[in-house]
């Protein structure tokens, strides 16, 4: 059989009767070496030399008859077919764990025991399996010699090549039996199922805490080890992923793409997220109001209205924060930061929501629309408060008087009626106010500014309710209407000192 190979390639002489004894050492012994003149490669069976010399002249003998893939060898055929079979019949003693391939099983009990083999020469790094090794060198080498053929991209690992390719093609062959979510990659499928079995094999032995994957990711939160360094500004990463993602700051990379808005994202699961916005799919739920919400971190904010908890707290003031982004804007009301301005006048604000909300006085636009009325705001908050009034609903109560209101606002203005605090005080006068926005109309009296102009009269106002009331008297609109004779009034004050007596003519 052999002789049969070596003729039909014409690159392999009869080696299996070539007998070398390389050393005094291998003579003593007496093993022989069978060496293929094609590889330059030396063996110690005729079995391995005729394996070598089939890789050699790409010629495979053993095929599955499930899926047709040929083989070299016939125990590759047999360890194959266990993917169509799931066949697992290596056990491992201590976590019950199974494996298809024996080497496998031998590579995950090094979790167990900690052993890490094979040693980096250049950084002393050791590694349980040497695959991971012969990849963490590439670090060193700046080695990358797996080339993407569609956009030229370079990467030190064939696997992080497959993912990328992936971008292009979009093709997730990965299927989970449970839900039916499809994957890119087999190792995102397994750490996937982990979701529906729950289990948590890998066990922190510094803080107890127990993962599905990556274990060896999670302490270096305990050691600070942060491997992966950027070679643009040197900044270091736990995480090659990390990494990865963060170059892409500096060459403004953004190969993820929405296939329905066309938007284009860094990071694969910013295009995940961002998708939901289409589908509106909200897969985090709270378990105790039932809200649901697209991304799990705003679920764990959300948790925190219920559990009372606000961990940033402000040491000047004392004053606690649920959110660090509240936390950070607070701080600026004591140093003044007002970082976000208006290109347009120049009006500068201390948050950049503050800013949008702003710009919407320039545009007039309205984006916020109610279905039940079809009135517009320019503020989503403005809207939600304004459904209060088909509603009726007044979720906020006062724990004196038992008095309701529809907005948290009126609350806290209306509760300083029984406490009689007045926070704030004229700087001209010193007269104090219950609410900011009485302060700020008081305050025209002593400036004399009148912002809001009738755009038929050119008549200047200091408020603009006055503006409003005023623009009756153009349009000749009465909106206040006596329920008995049908009276109308321009204004409030005027219909209620309407004194309505119906028995005269």
């Amino acid at each position: 059989m052999e002789k049969e190979i070596c003729v039909n390639q014409q690159k392999c002489k009869s080696q299996s009767k070539v007998i070398d004894f390389p050393d005094e050492d291998l003579k003593l012994k007496g093993t022989t070496s069978y060496n293929c003149n094609t590889s330059k490669d030396s063996f110690t069976t005729k079995s391995n030399l005729a394996t070598q010399k089939r890789a050699n002249s790409r010629e495979k003998y053993y095929h599955c008859d499930i899926c047709g893939k040929l083989f070299s060898r016939k125990d590759d055929v047999a360890i194959h077919k266990r993917i169509h079979t799931g066949e697992k019949p290596y056990h491992c003693e201590i976590c019950g764990k199974s494996f298809s391939v024996n080497s496998t099983l031998t590579k995950h009990k090094h979790i167990h025991t900690g052993e890490k083999p094979y040693n980096c020469e250049i950084c002393g790094k050791s590694f349980s399996v040497n695959s991971t090794l012969t990849k963490h060198k590439h670090i060193h080498t700046g080695e990358k010699p797996y080339h993407c053929d569609i956009c030229g991209y370079s990467c030190s690992e064939k696997g992080s090549l497959t993912q990328h390719v992936q971008i292009h093609t979009g093709v997730k062959s990965h299927h989970c039996d449970i839900c039916n979510k499809s994957f890119a990659q087999r190792g995102n499928l397994t750490k996937h199922k982990v979701v529906h079995t729950g289990e948590k094999p890998y066990r922190c032995n510094i803080c107890g805490k127990s993962f599905s994957s990556n274990l060896s990711v999670h302490k270096r939160v305990h050691t600070g080890e942060k491997p992966y360094h950027c070679d643009v500004c040197d900044k270091s990463f736990a995480q090659s992923n990390d990494l990865t993602k963060h170059k892409r700051i500096h060459t403004g990379e953004r190969p993820y793409q929405c296939d329905i808005c066309g938007k284009s994202f860094s990071g694969c699961s910013q295009l995940n997220i961002h998708k939901r916005v289409h589908t509106g799919w909200k897969p985090y739920r709270c378990d105790i109001c039932g809200k649901s919400f697209s991304q799990g971190s705003y679920l764990i904010l959300h948790k925190r209205v219920h559990t009372g908890e606000k961990p940033y707290c402000c040491t000047i003031c004392g004053k606690s924060f649920s959110y660090e982004s509240s936390f950070t804007s607070h701080q600026r009301i004591h140093t003044g930061q007002k970082p976000y301005n208006c290109d347009i006048c120049d009006k500068s604000f201390s948050r950049n929501d503050y800013l949008t909300n702003h710009k919407r006085i320039h545009t007039g636009e309205k984006p916020y629309h109610c279905d039940i009325c079809g009135k517009s705001f320019s503020l989503y908050c403005h809207l939600r408060i304004h459904k209060r009034v088909h509603t009726g609903e007044k979720p906020y109560h006062c724990d004196i008087c038992g008095k309701s209101f529809p907005q948290t606002c009126g609350l806290t203005t209306h509760k300083r009626i029984h406490t009689g605090e007045k926070p704030y005080q004229c700087d001209i006068c010193n007269k104090s106010f219950t609410v900011n926005s009485t302060l700020t109309k008081h305050k025209r009296i002593h400036t004399g500014i009148k912002p809001y102009h009738c755009d038929i009269c050119g008549k200047s106002f200091s408020e603009n309710g006055t503006l409003t009331k005023h623009n009756r008297v153009h349009t000749g609109e009465k909106p206040y209407h006596c329920g008995i004779c049908g009276k109308a009034y321009l204004e409030k004050y005027s219909l209620v000192k309407h004194k309505c007596n119906p028995t005269k003519g």
